[in-house]
């Protein structure tokens, strides 16, 4: 996720809220290897159709967008069912109830709710800020999502700390805002026993260094939590940024039994461009598709994109093509050679494999 005025965040007073049993049950059954995996769904979140701002362009790349233009833009997208939705909504008065019935009335999805805990008010952190007050106002928010949630018929609630880290050496206590961490979002786990969180992890943007900022430092924080209902939305892109492979990535967390979502996009590794699918990394993206096929995913392939400069309904169209004709690539890939070639670790033969599924023809000598 990165920044984007689409959902321009608003102060509101906070609703009433109670715990709502969301948890789903995380698999870590495998099926058997090379076998098709059911028709895909796709989702994204609802800030692919909003307004995107960079420290230029300051006024926007096009207009502000309403939550309605940006429901009714994604239910343009053919295949595309579900939405994650950022709490608070486009304007204080919106309620998730008029959320819902756009979704119903566009027959989209609520995936997840994310909160807003990476906006102006929270410039030095979120679950880290150094003031107790702001430190509260994050779990507040993080309630009104939970509260959004119950509403949406959300799967998780999710967390993007964005601006929780530090930008120079000796600016932080480092296992002081480690501790903050662990603590403040064990505390709203502890509390909402019946909520699946999801953390989606990045090593940079807009903090420059962000503290759970890899799917290893994540794990490790998970663990040191010590909750059952805290798991990894795991993002292809910052999986790259991080210097990351994806495919290993996402399946040493499916491995801890802490897979809640899987995102795809595609950037350059050095910043988060929120790119269509394999536009620039097409065989880690074939990896990661094959590692999903191989832990047996079923829910939902969420786009993270952010089209600046694309209009976005053709930018999520043209992933969802992508994907799909991957996905034919997959059912062609020679799952026996591959294993075979990376039992001995024969990176010419296994490439050779995917290059002969992707041309359809048996032309690279192994």
């Amino acid at each position: 996720m990165a920044k984007s005025l689409g959902c321009i965040t608003h102060e509101s007073s906070l609703k009433p809220y109670s715990p709502t049993v969301l948890t789903r049950k995380i698999s870590t059954t495998k099926k058997r290897e090379g076998a098709k995996m059911g028709k895909l769904t796709y989702g994204a979140g609802i800030w692919a159709f909003g307004q995107f701002v960079d420290r230029y362009a300051g006024d926007g790349y096009g207009p502000t967008r309403t939550s309605q233009q940006m429901i009714e833009d994604a239910a343009k997208v053919p295949g595309l069912k579900h939405l994650d939705i950022n709490v608070p909504f486009d304007i204080p008065e919106r309620t998730a109830v008029e959320i819902k019935k756009m979704l119903d009335d566009n027959g989209l999805i609520c995936r997840a709710t994310t909160p807003h805990i990476y906006m102006r008010e929270y410039v030095k952190g979120s679950f880290t800020n150094p003031d107790t007050k702001l430190r509260s106002q994050t779990k507040d928010r993080v309630r009104e999502a939970i509260a959004a949630a119950e509403i949406l018929g959300a799967t998780y609630v999710k967390f993007w700390p964005g601006q929780d880290g530090f930008d120079f050496p000796l600016q932080a206590n480092y296992l002081q805002i480690w501790d903050y961490t662990i603590n403040g979002i064990r505390d709203l786990a502890n509390e909402n026993p019946k909520v699946q969180f999801a953390i989606e992890y990045k090593c940079k943007e807009p903090r420059v260094r962000m503290t759970l900022a890899t799917a290893a430092k994540t794990l490790l924080a998970i663990s040191e939590m010590k909750v059952e209902n805290v798991g990894i939305v795991m993002d292809f892109g910052h999986s790259l940024m991080a210097q990351e492979t994806p495919a290993e990535s996402l399946l040493l967390i499916h491995r801890h039994g802490k897979l809640v979502s899987a995102e795809l996009n595609d950037n350059w590794r050095g910043w988060d461009d929120d790119l269509p699918v394999a536009s620039v990394h097409l065989f880690e993206t074939i990896e990661y598709m094959l590692a999903l096929r191989s832990i047996n995913w079923s829910d939902p392939i969420l786009l993270d994109q952010f089209p600046f400069r694309e209009d976005p309904v053709r930018a999520l169209t043209r992933s969802i093509e992508i994907i799909t004709y991957l996905e034919e690539v997959c059912d062609r890939v020679d799952i026996a050679a591959l294993n075979q070639a990376q039992n001995s670790q024969d990176a010419l033969a296994a490439q050779a494999v995917i290059w002969d599924a992707l041309m359809q023809e048996k032309r690279f000598t192994r």
